[in-house]
């Protein structure tokens, strides 16, 4: 995956979060869609189109979710993000520079199925699902975005509230779980081992990498100590949950120099 991070940094494109498959429900409906300047270039490479957000995107190609994810922990991968209106080539140059990225044998198209439990296994945050203009840092296990000035000079939007959490308590913090059976998903409430309810699994799926079910979620603090053992309620039965640290997978980020 380090590869296709690097990749993408020297062609000078900027990465987000992409919305999820878990977060929204995909449709079949393609008539009313925006389609990005590669979405013939996805149809002619087998792309099952789905309707996400107002786009027509490929969730999966001719390769599995699993193969594909896979692959892209192990070699290379080129994602389709120019919908989010952050691609720094011109839409006409697209096909072109997707099609010479292809020309690398390491390199397979993945799709949104793909990224979404990639991104899970990362314990990277979805905007929308795991965060939204009511979470701070703090609450999101996001404090490392902080650095050491801004927090002395208070000079960030919510600084009052934020940095009291810092240097406080705060009453919920973004948890990683880890359980077997049925996966995680979103919505699921997360019980203490009482059987109270405690939170709500805000996106989850089973790993292609660890072969066990994850999932994040909020909890009240004093349960989110990693290890902590919990419930989850999936499908109306009760299973055994763990808090666990995120990454779930380790990570190997290229830096660009």
């Amino acid at each position: 995956m380090h590869r296709a991070v690097s990749m993408v940094a020297h062609l000078g494109l900027r990465l987000q979060a992409l919305p999820s498959a878990l977060g929204r429900p995909f449709s079949c409906a393609q008539d009313v869609l925006r389609r990005t300047p590669l979405y013939d270039f996805h149809l002619a490479h087998g792309g099952k189109m789905v309707a996400f957000a107002g786009w027509s995107l490929p969730v999966q190609y001719r390769d599995s979710h699993v193969d594909s994810h896979l692959h892209t922990r192990r070699h290379c991968s080129l994602f389709d993000v120019s919908h989010m209106l952050q691609i720094s080539v011109p839409a006409v140059a697209a096909v072109r520079l997707a099609t010479a990225l292809l020309e690398n044998p390491e390199v397979k198209l993945a799709g949104l199925a793909a990224r979404d439990s990639l991104r899970l296994e990362a314990g990277l945050c979805l905007y929308g699902n795991d965060i939204d203009d009511h979470t701070t840092p703090v609450e999101g296990s996001l404090s490392w975005t902080l650095g050491k000035r801004r927090r002395v000079a208070m000079d960030f939007p919510g600084a009052s509230v934020i940095v009291a959490q810092l240097k406080g308590k705060v009453q919920r913090r973004r948890v990683g779980l880890m359980c077997e059976g049925a996966p995680m998903r979103a919505h699921s409430p997360i019980l203490n081992t009482e059987g109270t309810v405690i939170g709500t699994v805000t996106s989850g799926c089973p790993s292609p990498c660890l072969k066990k079910n994850v999932a994040m979620g909020y909890v009240p603090s004093e349960y989110s100590r990693p290890g902590t053992p919990l419930l989850v309620e999936v499908r109306r039965k009760q299973q055994v949950a763990v808090v666990s640290k995120m990454p779930f997978v380790t990570t190997n980020y290229y830096t660009l120099k």
